[in-house]
C-alpha cells in the first residue's frame, strides 16, 4: 500500500528539496557564524536573513512526524516555523492519509511563504494547508477549534511561549513534537514539558546526530 511520500509530485518534491538544502549547509554555517558576529536580532531580521535558505528536519524526522500524525489523527495540526515548507509536506501527507484534518503553518518571511505556497501547489496539498504569515504569538492567538498535533520549529527563544498560548486548546493526548531541543537555549522549555505537574509526558529522541527532538504528550484533561 502507497501513502502520500510514495506519490511523484511529493517524492520529487522532497527529494528536490533535501537536495538543495544539503548543497547550501557550507553557506548557511558561515551566514549563522555572521550573525552570531552581529549580535541581538530581531526575529524579522533573522527570518529575512535567513529567507533564501532551508532549516529542514532531517528525512527520518520527516517520516516521524508522518507517522505520529497518521496515528494521533488530529484534526489540527500547527507548525510554529515553516521555513520553505518541508516539514509541513510531511505533517500534510500524514493529513491526507487520514482522511481528515488541517495543517496550519506559521512563517516571518514573506519570501519563504511564496516559495513554500508554490511547492504546496505543485504537490497537491495546498487545500490541505493554511500558512499564517507574521509573528506566530500574534497570527496564532485567534486559532479557532482543538489542537491534537503541534511542531515547534522556529525561533528557539519562543517555543515556550507558543506553547503556553496554544495549551489551552490542546486536546488530551496531544502531541507535541520541539526539534534542536539539544540547544542550550531550550533548556526552560524542557525543564517545563519534563515536569509532570505541567501536565505532560515527555520522551527525548534522537533526531540526528548531536541533536534531538523531545516529544511531549498532553495528559492533563
Amino acid at each position: 500500500m502507497t501513502t502520500t511520500l510514495d506519490d511523484p509530485r511529493v517524492a520529487n518534491a522532497l527529494d528536490r528539496m533535501y537536495a538543495e538544502a544539503n548543497a547550501q549547509l557550507p553557506r548557511l554555517r558561515q551566514l549563522g557564524s555572521e550573525l552570531t558576529r552581529h549580535g541581538a536580532m530581531s526575529a524579522q531580521e533573522r527570518a529575512d536573513a535567513l529567507r533564501e535558505f532551508y532549516l529542514p528536519v532531517t528525512p527520518e524526522a520527516g517520516r516521524l512526524l508522518y507517522a505520529l500524525v497518521r496515528a494521533s489523527r488530529p484534526a489540527t495540526v500547527v507548525e510554529f516555523g515553516m521555513s520553505l515548507g518541508i516539514s509541513a509536506i510531511h505533517l500534510a501527507a500524514a493529513v491526507r492519509d487520514n482522511g481528515a484534518g488541517r495543517v496550519v503553518t506559521t512563517e516571518l518571511s514573506a519570501a519563504k511563504i511564496a516559495a513554500a505556497q508554490r511547492t504546496f501547489a505543485e504537490t497537491g496539498l495546498n487545500d490541505l494547508i493554511t500558512v499564517l504569515a507574521g509573528d506566530a504569538l500574534q497570527t496564532l492567538e485567534n486559532l479557532d477549534g482543538p489542537v491534537g498535533f503541534v511542531l515547534l520549529d522556529g525561533w528557539k527563544d519562543i517555543y515556550l511561549p507558543v506553547l503556553s498560548l496554544l495549551e489551552p486548546r490542546l486536546t488530551p493526548g496531544a502531541l507535541v513534537v520541539a526539534d534542536n531541543t539539544s540547544m542550550p537555549e531550550l533548556a526552560p522549555y524542557l525543564d517545563y514539558v519534563r515536569a509532570p505537574a505541567n501536565g505532560y509526558v515527555s520522551v527525548s529522541f534522537p533526531a540526528r546526530d548531536g541533536d534531538s527532538m523531545e516529544i511531549s504528550c498532553r495528559v492533563a484533561a
